[in-house]
C-alpha cells in the first residue's frame, strides 16, 4: 500500500527547508535502498521501524553462510504542493494545478508557520490563525465548486443524482466553515462522496513549525496546547518540528542524530513523529517478512485480513492463497527467528480471515 503525505501551506511557512530535509534522507535512503524511484517534486524516504534490523540479525545468526539479508522497509512519499495562497481555488499562484495535486495524495500535512524571524518575508501570511484558515478556505471554496459542477452535470444529464439531498447537505456545512473531515459521517455516507474526492475530506496533520530556541522536549506539550486553542483543532492533529533541525539532522550519522536529539529531549526526529502521525490518521499497521533473500515491511489498513495482506506482496498470492504461518515479533525475537518458534509451538497457521496484527512476522503458504 502505497503512503503519499502532501505538504501544504503558505509560503514562507518552512515547506522547502522540510522538503529539502526529505530530499537529504530520501539520498541516504536511496544510497541503501536502490529499489526507490523518485520524481522531481516527490520526496521518498524510509518509514523508521526498528524490528527490521533486529529481524536481519536473526536471520543472520540462522544463516550457514552468515550472510545478512537486505532490509526493505516500507516508504512514504511525501509531495511538495506549492502555490497554495489566498484565491488559489480561483486559480491564484497556480492554484487549480497544485489543488489537483492534492487529490492524489492520502494525507496533507498543513504547515504552519509559528516562529518570528525579522529576515524572512511572509508573503501572505499574518499570523498562525489567519495562515491556516486562509489554506483550508480554499480548500473549502474548492470542494463547493465541486458539488456545484457535480449538480450541473446531473441537470445536463436530467438524473436525479441519488445523494443530491445528501450533497446538499454538504454544501451547506461547507458553506458554514466546516470542512467534510469535521463532519459526523457514516459508512454508506463515506462511500456515497468517495467518487467526488473533496479535497477537505482528506485526514489533515498540522505541522507546527517553530524555531530552534522553542524546540525543545518540554515546550511540545504547552505549544500543542496553545495552539489546539488558537487553531481550534484536536491536540491529537498537532506534530511541533523544527524544520530547520529536521535539515540540520539529514546531513548527520545515525549515531549524530541520536546525540543531538538526545541534547533537545527527544528520541525521534519530527520526521519520524510524522510519519508516525499520518500512519495514525489513516489506520495503518505494518506486518513483517523475515527470510534470506530480505527482510521487509508491509503497509495495510488495520483490519485487513491475511488475504488482502498477502496482496501487497503479490497480486498472484491471493488467488493462489493456502494459509498464514504468523509469529508476533516479540516471539520471534524471544525464540530466535522461524525454527525456534516453531520448535516452541509459538507460530500459528491461518486462513484467509485471520485479521493481521501489527508487527505481525508472517510467511504465506501459496499453492501452484
Amino acid at each position: 500500500m502505497s503512503l503519499s503525505i502532501g505538504i501544504i501551506g503558505l509560503p514562507n511557512v518552512g515547506k522547502s527547508t522540510l522538503f529539502n530535509a526529505l530530499l537529504k534522507k530520501q539520498q541516504a535512503f536511496v544510497a541503501n535502498y536502490p529499489f526507490a524511484t523518485i520524481e522531481p517534486n516527490v520526496g521518498i524516504v524510509p518509514v523508521p521501524d526498528e524490528r527490521l534490523e533486529r529481524l536481519a540479525q536473526i536471520v543472520q545468526e540462522s544463516d550457514s553462510r552468515g550472510l545478512k539479508p537486505p532490509i526493505k522497509p516500507a516508504v512514504v512519499n511525501f509531495v511538495d504542493i506549492a502555490g497554495l495562497v489566498k484565491g488559489a481555488s480561483e486559480g491564484a499562484g497556480l492554484g487549480n494545478k497544485f489543488l489537483s495535486h492534492i487529490r492524489e495524495v492520502s494525507v496533507i500535512a498543513h504547515v504552519v508557520r509559528a516562529f518570528e524571524d525579522e529576515n524572512i518575508l511572509k508573503e501572505g501570511a499574518v499570523d498562525p490563525k489567519s495562515d491556516y484558515d486562509t489554506i483550508r478556505t480554499e480548500l473549502q471554496i474548492a470542494d463547493l465548486q465541486t458539488i456545484q459542477n457535480s449538480k450541473l452535470k446531473t441537470q445536463k444529464a436530467k438524473m436525479q443524482l441519488k445523494n443530491q439531498n445528501f450533497l446538499d447537505l454538504i454544501e451547506q456545512k461547507l458553506n458554514q466553515g466546516i470542512s467534510i473531515s469535521d463532519m459526523v459521517l457514516d459508512e454508506q455516507e463515506k462511500e456515497a462522496i468517495k467518487e467526488l474526492n473533496f479535497l477537505t475530506a482528506k485526514q489533515e496533520i498540522v505541522v507546527l513549525n517553530v524555531s530552534e530556541d522553542q524546540y525543545l522536549k518540554d515546550n511540545i506539550e504547552p505549544l500543542v496546547y496553545k495552539y489546539t486553542n488558537i487553531l481550534g483543532i484536536k491536540k491529537e492533529k498537532i506534530v511541533v518540528i523544527c524544520a530547520k533541525i529536521e535539515a540540520d539532522l539529514a546531513v548527520l550519522s545515525e549515531d549524530e542524530q541520536k546525540q543531538y536529539l538526545k541534547d533537545l529531549g527527544f528520541e525521534t526526529s519530527g520526521l519520524e513523529r510524522l510519519i508516525k502521525k499520518a500512519y495514525e490518521e489513516l489506520g495503518l499497521i505494518s506486518f513483517l517478512t523475515a527470510g534470506e533473500k530480505e527482510v521487509r515491511a508491509w503497509t495495510i489498513k488495520k483490519g485487513a485480513n491475511a488475504l488482502l495482506a498477502s496482496g501487497e506482496i503479490h497480486t498472484d498470492f491471493m488467488k493462489k492463497f493456502i494459509k498464514a504461518e504468523v509469529v508476533s515479533f516479540p516471539d520471534f525475537v524471544q525464540y530466535n527467528g522461524w525454527k525456534g518458534s516453531r520448535e516452541h509451538g509459538k507460530d500459528r497457521l491461518e486462513g484467509r480471515d485471520y485479521i493481521v496484527r501489527d508487527g505481525d512476522v508472517i510467511e504465506f503458504k501459496i499453492g501452484n
